[in-house]
């Protein structure tokens, strides 16, 4: 008995061991998109800073987006003298015994949004044999592509990916993309393959300037890698922003071959000759040609057992050392990503050999974030919107600073310098990466904030000389700057952070006192003109701009009395009581809040600073107001305040029945009979929230957007409702934003404001927040969450983990870095004091209340 008891202990262990083993490889899925919903799927894969190429729903590369520009839509073409077009693509050659060898793209069927053009089909590599089905699974950074075919004998998992570690910037930050075919052999005799990536040499041409010329792809070999390394001629300007390295590469076994040309040829005969050499026997014989931005391809061959698996890993690197200041600047402010590697190849070479421990990481977030009990659609809409910050959205200059677009055009960036009144919202860095979000508030504070505390809300280039250059103040941005300063300080518990910018930051507050200013007669309300994120000025009180001053009131309180400023610390305080009570007697009409429009009669009566169009003001009757309607994210400063732990800045009641009235009189079931004056981010039977509804009184030209739908804004509100215990209005505002976002109609990578990717969206983070009750102090060493049971993701921007809420019971678990605490709260239940406890990684801690 004893034995058979061992047996069966031994052959679970083995079990166990299989399906370990089985795992490692195995990417995590959140969600799947069949393939009617594959059409608009462009994830993008890079690292932070570095610009990206995206991978498609059918398993393309598109959207080389990695000299320093956006490029959406642009596929480096191989134009040789062929009619058609050749743009990057990855192959597959398969030969079983007694049966013809063929061969196909690594792709599912052409999108239906590739009509027909002058030469037939625009899709790229349109004419190439492919797989009849595709599949895409996603669980950001990872995308995946399953491809099948009922005449195929093989069973193809694409996948791409870059490391994505929060709290590790530096490994989430390479310009990489790996690329792993899991070819499967589905039947029941051995199969050859040979799997090929072809890349014509596009340096100095980034989709729209420059030129590439006759540039020079090498084969080359080292420790392992083997691959094409892509380099400019001497005509490409080494200053130029086209100008440096890309690397094609493997480390997979099997029998390598390669050429770095493809031979010219007239019609399509060039690609003829390729593919029947490739498809002869799975090996490249080399080709050399002079050609500009010539096809250089690599190729891993190897045998499939029957139902046998192997994984064939390539590689995509690159380095473009320069960079634009803004678009409109001349300046070269340099991309700090390649100052820390000579080129493609040694990006390569420091980094391949790293990528199973980077992936592992990677796979360890993205499981205890998927795994954890939030909402579906939360985990969908902050996990998704995270591949923003990866784009060319934002980069890092060569001297250290992370700046960046609102949004991206097609070919350049849309609305310069960090603009503050649009990055207020963004929630997702500090919670990731909090030494990102320290260093744009350095920036912020450091240099773009004058003598006389007006902050510009765009940021010129250089910092060191034009950082206040744009000279203008943006009333919701300045105070959102303030709160962001103190959440900083506060996930960091970094004093020397606080006290490096604190004098700034003091004036930045101060500056809401100045003669002919936002609130000159220091009562804690807002009233001067209040340029903002609308794009125009508000002339009077208003929720928008008063509950983000009440907030940043709240904050400098904090940040004052902790550096021992108890007058200041008091003045704020007076502040801020008096304003909070006077926007809930004099804003809320019973239902919302409203503005209160105050005109300024003339330009004398405001502050230099303070208005960004002149030309616009009617004084006695100033256009462009929010007026008594009911505006989506009038509690921006409240949400604000609730993810740092501020309380409520003005009634309770009011601010539930604010949500209520949102929801009533903005949310449209469907936009098909919806008046829309401006632009359309939804439309037909798609259901959202307006920006603004009159249900009163309606001012005869109302804020340019008001009968717009923009996702950030509807996030707000969202997280706002779910902050409001409002679960079930808040899940489905952000499910309608979602829908709309379903590979059909829209890319779900890619949530639209002012350009694609834009900054706003990435306040769905705060959804993760809210309903997770998640609070980290690093000054008091003190975590909350919600008393609700279930397992919640955390990070506070440094480390990261899970907690298991239990019965008056948590388990701390740290995955990444460390954890001081002296305190822990469940809300609703109760707070514990701690001795002074440190979790290391991979770690747990019980606590009892």
């Amino acid at each position: 008995m004893k034995n058979f008891k061992h047996i069966n202990l031994f052959i679970i262990a083995v079990l166990v061991f299989t399906y370990v083993k089985a795992q490692e490889n195995q990417w995590p899925v959140l969600k799947t998109y069949d393939q009617n919903h594959t059409d608009r799927i462009a994830m993008p894969v890079g690292g932070i800073g570095t610009g990206t190429i995206s991978l498609t729903g059918r398993g393309a590369l598109e959207d080389w987006e990695i000299m320093s520009r956006p490029a959406k839509g642009y596929n480096p073409k191989y134009t040789g003298v062929e009619v058609i077009n050749r743009t990057p693509f990855f192959s597959i050659f398969l030969k079983e015994e007694n049966k013809e060898a063929q061969a196909l793209l690594l792709e599912g069927p052409v999108p239906i949004k590739y009509d027909e053009g002058f030469y037939g089909s625009k899709a790229p590599n349109h004419g190439l044999p492919r797989f009849a089905e595709a599949t895409f699974q996603t669980a950001y950074p990872f995308g995946q592509v399953l491809l099948k075919d009922k005449q195929v004998p093989v069973q193809v998992t694409m996948g791409a990916f870059n490391p994505l570690i929060p709290g590790n910037t530096d490994d989430s930050s390479l310009p990489i993309v790996v690329l792993s075919y899991k070819v499967k052999n589905i039947s029941n005799k051995p199969i050859t393959i040979s799997l090929a990536g072809n890349i014509p040499n596009f340096i100095g041409f980034d989709g729209k300037e420059g030129k590439a010329y006759q540039n020079i792809n090498t084969y080359k070999e080292d420790n392992g890698l083997k691959g094409i390394h892509y380099t400019a001629s001497e005509e490409i300007d080494t200053e130029s922003y086209q100008y440096g390295t890309v690397s094609l590469i493997t480390n997979s076994e099997g029998e390598v071959s390669y050429r770095t040309a493809w031979q010219p040829g007239d019609w399509g005969n060039s690609t003829l000759e390729f593919w029947d050499d490739y498809t002869n026997d799975g090996l490249l014989e080399e080709r050399t040609s002079n050609q500009k931005n010539n096809m250089a391809s690599l190729a891993v061959k190897t045998v499939l057992a029957p139902n046998e698996e192997k994984d064939i890993r390539f590689y995509i690197t690159w380095n473009f050392p320069n960079r634009p200041a803004w678009s409109n600047e001349e300046s070269n402010v340099g991309n700090y990503y390649a100052t820390q590697f000579k080129d493609s190849w040694d990006v390569a070479q420091k980094n391949i050999n790293r990528i199973p421990e980077l992936e592992k990481k990677t796979i360890t977030f993205v499981e205890a974030f998927i795994n954890s009990d939030f909402p579906e659609v939360i985990k969908e809409a902050a996990l998704f919107n995270l591949a923003h910050f990866r784009t060319q959205l934002a980069f890092k200059t060569k001297s250290g600073y992370y700046l960046g677009w609102e949004g991206i055009k097609d070919n350049e960036g849309s609305g310069t310098g960090t603009c503050t009144h649009v990055w207020n919202y963004e929630q997702t860095i500090p919670f990731l990466f909090g030494d990102v979000a320290q260093n744009m508030r350095e920036v912020e504070f450091g240099y773009a904030t004058d003598e006389n505390g007006l902050m510009s809300y765009r940021i010129h280039l250089p910092l060191e000389t034009n950082g206040t250059n744009f000279g203008l103040a943006a009333a919701d941005g300045q105070m959102g700057s303030i709160m962001k300063y103190y959440r900083e300080w506060q996930l960091s518990g970094d004093d020397e952070f606080l006290k490096k910018n604190w004098s700034n930051v003091k004036k930045a507050m101060e500056f809401c006192w100045i003669q002919k200013g936002w609130d000159p007669d220091k009562d804690g309300v807002m009233e001067g003109s209040q340029h903002n994120t609308m794009d125009v000025e508000y002339y009077g009180p208003n929720p928008q701009m008063g509950f983000w001053y009440l907030g940043a009131l709240r904050a400098t309180e904090e940040m004052a009395n902790y550096l021992g400023e108890k007058a200041f610390a008091k003045t704020c305080r007076a502040l801020y009581e008096n304003g909070s009570q006077w926007i809930d007697e004099n804003l809320f009409n019973g239902e919302y809040y409203i503005q209160e429009i105050v005109p300024p009669m003339h330009l004398d009566s405001i502050a230099k600073g303070l208005i960004r169009v002149k030309r616009r003001l009617v004084a006695d009757n100033p256009q462009y107001q929010l007026g008594e309607g009911v505006l989506v994210d009038q509690l921006v400063g409240q949400v604000m305040a609730h993810t740092l732990n501020l309380g409520y800045l003005a009634n309770k009641e009011n601010i539930k029945k604010t949500n209520e009235a949102i929801l009533k009189y903005n949310y449209r079931e469907n936009l098909l009979k919806h008046p829309n004056f401006m632009r359309s981010y939804a439309y037909g039977n798609e259901s959202a929230l307006l920006m603004a509804d009159y249900p009163k009184e309606r001012p005869k030209q109302p804020f340019p957007y008001f009968t717009e739908v923009m996702t950030g804004f509807e996030h707000t509100a969202a997280v706002s409702m779910l902050y409001e215990g409002q679960i079930e209005e808040g899940l489905k505002t952000i499910q309608d934003i979602r829908n709309r976002y379903d590979g059909k109609k829209r890319n779900p990578f890619n949530e639209a404001e002012f350009g694609h990717h834009y900054a706003r969206s990435m306040m769905a983070w705060a959804g993760v927040l809210a309903t997770s009750g998640f609070h980290y102090s690093g000054v008091e060493k003190s975590m909350k969450f919600t008393g609700k049971p279930g397992t919640y993701f955390w990070s506070n921007g440094y480390s990261w983990g899970i907690c298991e809420v239990k019965d008056k019971e948590a388990i701390v678990t740290v995955l990444s870095g460390k954890i001081e605490l002296k305190s822990f709260t469940l809300n609703g239940i109760g707070t514990k004091k701690l001795r002074e406890k440190v979790i290391d990684a991979n770690e747990s801690y019980t606590i009892k209340l």
